[in-house]
């Protein structure tokens, strides 16, 4: 796999070790305005790697370091995702400047990328998410046509259980309860729920907790989900 080195000097030191791997889009109208602001020392953020739409993979901040990619974030005991992941910026437009489907290519080279990180560190499926799952008030990347799919028949990420479903016919309450149990800041429900649609039941995202969205969580809280063969 090959990496091309592109330092940012956007970063400084780890507090806890690597468990976590955040995917992201970069938002922007191109990747080389993308790799400029993430390589800008007063944009304050960046990204230990970016894979480019053609699959070019570049290298902005070592692993042993604390990239400035998450912001304001949490994931299920992490309040410093930052500190605790490795964070990887798709290039893609995003939902402001033309959001598309991901280039093959480009997904061929996420997937060399994410597995290699989850091999080194044996990162589990359950901590492989979304910059959407960890900050659901703020962003909706890498979004809804992110191929998890993909990753996960890979199991490089959760499947969307599609086996066995049972609806436990839980009231708003304990939805909510059962999203914070898996890992989601339910702060702010409407948004946390649209991020769990985002993630597991793209087709649609509308914020209502419905049979199929109750029947998804229970199962992905169950010790194998099962589905996406």
């Amino acid at each position: 796999m090959k990496v091309i080195e592109a330092p940012s000097p956007n970063f400084d030191d780890r507090s806890l070790p690597i468990t976590m791997i955040v995917l992201h889009y970069t938002g922007m109208q191109d990747g080389e305005s993308a790799i400029a602001r993430l390589r800008d020392p007063a944009a304050k953020v960046s990204s230990h790697y970016v894979v480019a739409e053609d699959g070019t993979i570049l290298r902005l901040v070592e692993e042993e370091m604390r990239a400035w990619h998450a912001g304001a974030s949490h994931w299920r005991d992490v309040d410093d995702v930052n500190s605790a992941s490795i964070g990887i910026e798709i290039v893609n437009p995003g939902h402001e400047f033309g959001y598309r489907p991901f280039p093959d290519e480009q997904v061929d080279a996420v997937i060399r990328l994410v597995h290699d990180i989850k091999d080194r560190y044996e990162i589990t499926r359950g901590n492989i998410v979304g910059h959407s799952d960890v900050a659901p008030a703020r962003k909706r990347d890498p979004g809804e046509l992110f191929p998890w799919g993909r990753l996960a028949r890979l199991r490089l990420a959760l499947p969307r259980p599609t086996k066995n479903l049972v609806d436990p016919m839980w009231s708003q309450s304990g939805f909510l309860l059962a999203l914070e149990r898996f890992g989601y800041d339910v702060s702010d429900a409407m948004a946390a729920i649209m991020a769990f649609q985002r993630r597991f039941r793209p087709e649609l995202i509308d914020g209502e907790i419905d049979a199929e969205c109750r029947m998804i969580l229970l199962a992905l809280l169950l010790p194998k989900p099962q589905g996406d063969d």
